[in-house]
């Protein structure tokens, strides 16, 4: 039964909001698979990746985000979750780019400005400690 993109989109958040990562991420999959373009692909991808990282499948979540991004350059939420990845791999540089992004972006995202100013004091906390 062949569904629309928005109804692929609104089962796979429902099930990644139910903690049904596997089905989320089946979803997500058969709507790229359909391949295509723009915010449904670049959506789809974010979805995924989101299922990937909950799993705490670090790599294959990153590589979903930058997919997203490189789909839609102007999404800012995959920008924000790879930056999370990264930040939790301890890559802060990276992160604070990633965020930075964001909030050139969308300047009211809170929790972009909040992630960039931890990331940036544990950057300094890191280097105070010598590693």
């Amino acid at each position: 039964m062949a569904r629309d993109p928005a109804e692929l989109l609104r089962a796979a958040r429902a099930a990644l909001s139910a903690g049904r990562l596997s089905a989320a991420e089946e979803l997500c999959s058969r709507l790229i698979a359909r391949g295509g373009a723009g915010r449904d692909l670049a959506t789809a991808l974010n979805e995924r990746g989101q299922a990937r990282y909950l799993r705490v499948e670090f790599a294959a979540a990153m590589e979903d985000y930058t997919a997203a991004i490189e789909c839609q350059p102007g999404f800012e939420v995959p920008y924000y979750n790879r930056g999370l990845v990264l930040y939790r791999l301890g890559c802060f540089d990276e992160a604070m780019e990633d965020f930075r992004k964001v909030l050139e972006l969308n300047p009211r995202f809170e929790d972009a400005a909040l992630s960039l100013k931890q990331a940036m004091l544990d950057k300094e906390e890191k280097q105070k400690r010598g590693y």
